[in-house]
């Protein structure tokens, strides 16, 4: 949620603003501003409800006074509607400061009441004014935005990320953060602020982490980073492996459909480097040491959405293959029910940006009670993986489209790889077990390859479908959260009701939903399956078939015990059961695209919705 993005160099700093918070968008907001410090010191401000281009045309047709020191945001609304007055920045110190906000502040009235009373007049709804304006006020007493920033951090509570600049001091960029996501930028003779690397990374490739209750003040050539007590820190740095063009449409008809063509780039990255000789070799987990992972008894895994099904699947893998019972839990209801942990608890957190503030209070519930943590994460330099004693990278490159799909496939392939470690260490696999096992992933990509092939058949149903008003998903086994999935993508994109269940749960109470006319996708184990799924969910398909439902079946090829009961069947390669997930979501995650695009939404930034979730 929100984008914020600061710079401090050479360049003209609207273009460098603007080009940061178009790469950001994919985070979800409903307003955007920026400010500008221009040649003669003077701040200038330009804010807009609505989405980015409305500022950008604004710009253009009345461009600001320009220089080389600003910053920028793109607002999604918690404090106030949106509206042009409660969009930032917000201004303190007579319109000389301005000042940028990620985030809530939880004590914001009680700061209120105080600025009130002394005389302060408010312009907007929101809490980031309350912070405008205090550090507005500490500036006027200190005279240096670094001093009045850490005088007034202090005094919020909450989470928050906070960007300021002052007319008195062009070329200076302060933030700070506490529990929402900041990175910096470091260029040559340039240095930049940013919600996360893509506000940058056209620029450079070199970062550094900023730790919680941190704070950083950047010039073109410097910057300096404090603890909120003023404590010098020198935070680790690290490279972006991906550059500003892997976060550009390439000429697909959207972002979600060119990730979607990158699920099969996407498993085989989170893949490579962590085989060796044929077995899984993760140094970021043994790292933890083999008495430690020996000594584990139970995983719990924590997450939200998406990564919560991924989870899902993962669950039944590394129970199968590392004998740990393992437990999946949302993130937002871990820790209110004081969850029993021990040293001997792994509890694995899944989260594609690494700052689902839901999840990083349940990593550091977990780390407080004593539990062994670990994060399964896309984005370097993020939060989660910093509050953890290990961390995964599934190497997706960028998402940009709000609904997850590369990351989906890479998360879940990262659960695999973390199964594969625990069973190959605890040995409750074999070598020839674990190559065996490997040998199928390195497989899969080239599979998820030929399934992208099914696309064009999708869009033909979809099309056919665009005035549905329900549709339900049914799987068994690792079917069961993939079927979970393809309903969430329907809700998300298409704004409609999809249900995902158990297939097993069909006759305990959703069978009643079954009417003539109504669209089930059910995902069809393999008939070679020896747990003998196959022939109980084509028993379900029969029972469903028979009150008038139509059944879009996804069968592995050439089962052809489907054919008599299905209306519809799209195929997918053959693979063993754990892997089966990996290949049948495509056609899901098509159908949720199409489905949407046929109804004339945007599948990209779907309503009230946000990339990454940074409030609770």
């Amino acid at each position: 949620m929100c984008g914020i993005v600061g710079y401090v160099g050479t360049r003209g700093s609207v273009d460098v603003l603007l080009g940061g918070l178009k790469r950001l968008e994919y985070r979800g907001y409903d307003s955007a501003g920026v400010a500008v410090i221009d040649a003669d010191g003077h701040l200038g401000t330009r804010k807009h409800a609505g989405k980015l281009g409305i500022l950008t045309d604004d710009l253009a047709a009345a461009p600001l006074a320009d220089g080389h020191t600003g910053i920028g945001h793109t607002r999604w609304a918690t404090h106030g509607g949106p509206t042009d007055e409660n969009a930032h920045p917000h201004l303190g110190d007579d319109g000389k400061l301005a000042l940028i906000h990620n985030g809530i502040i939880e004590n914001f009235a009680e700061l209120k009441g105080e600025l009130l009373a002394s005389g302060h007049t408010f312009h907007s709804e929101t809490d980031t004014e309350v912070a405008a304006l205090l550090v507005g006020d500490a500036f006027r007493a200190t005279g240096d935005l670094t001093a009045a920033m850490l005088q007034v951090v202090n005094r919020l509570e909450g989470a928050f990320t906070l960007l300021a600049v002052h007319a008195d001091q062009p070329g200076v960029v302060v933030g700070a953060r506490r529990n929402s996501p900041l990175v910096i930028g470091l260029g040559e003779g340039e240095n930049f602020l940013g919600s996360d690397v893509a506000a940058f990374v056209e620029y450079t490739h070199r970062a550094m982490e900023i730790g919680q209750d941190q704070l950083v003040t950047i010039r073109p050539d410097s910057v300096e980073v404090v603890d909120f007590g003023g404590a010098p820190v020198a935070p680790p740095t690290f490279e972006v492996d991906w550059d500003a063009s892997a976060a550009e449409k390439g000429g697909w008809s959207s972002f979600m459909a060119k990730e979607i063509s990158e699920e099969p780039e996407a498993v085989a990255k989170t893949i490579l480097g962590r085989v060796t000789d044929g077995l899984v070799d993760l140094p970021e987990v043994t790292a933890l040491g083999p008495e430690v992972l020996r000594s584990i008894d139970r995983v719990l895994i924590i997450a939200c959405g998406t990564a919560a099904y991924a989870g899902m699947v993962g669950k039944y893998a590394i129970e199968q293959w590392a004998r740990i019972p393992v437990d999946v839990e949302l993130a937002h209801e871990f820790r209110y029910r004081e969850p029993v942990l021990s040293p001997n608890t792994l509890v694995v957190s899944i989260s594609q940006s690494g700052e689902t503030m839901d999840t990083l209070m349940a990593v550091k519930y977990a780390r407080e009670r004593g539990a062994r943590t670990l994060s399964i994460c896309n984005t370097q330099g993020a939060t989660i993986p910093r509050e953890s004693d290990a961390v995964v990278y599934t190497h997706a490159g960028p998402e940009v489209a709000v609904a997850s799909t590369k990351a989906f496939v890479a998360q879940i392939t990262a659960t695999y790889l973390l199964g594969l470690q625990l069973g190959q260490v605890r040995g409750a696999l074999t070598d020839d077990e674990a190559r065996g096992l490997v040998a199928e992933l390195q497989a899969v990509p080239e599979k998820l390859a030929t399934v992208l092939g099914v696309g064009d058949r999708i869009k033909e149903l979809a099309h056919w479908m665009a005035d549905t008003r329900s549709v339900l998903f049914l799987g068994r086994h690792v079917g069961y959260p993939v079927a979970l999935e393809g309903a969430l993508k329907l809700k998300e994109l298409a704004y409609i009701h999809a249900e995902g269940f158990a297939a097993g749960e069909l006759k305990h109470g959703p069978i009643a939903l079954i009417e003539p006319g109504q669209v089930v996708f059910v995902l069809v184990p393999s008939p070679r399956d020896p747990r003998s799924l196959h022939s109980k969910v084509v028993s379900n398909i029969q029972e469903i078939r028979a009150r008038g439902a139509r059944v879009i079946a996804i069968a592995e090829e050439g089962d052809v015990a489907v054919l008599p009961h299905a209306d519809e069947v799209i195929r997918i390669p053959l693979a063993s059961p754990f892997f089966e997930p990996l290949l049948a979501v495509v056609p899901l995650h098509y159908f949720g695209m199409e489905l949407a695009s046929a109804k004339g939404l945007d599948v990209d930034q779907p309503r009230n919705l946000a990339k990454s979730v940074t409030v609770e």
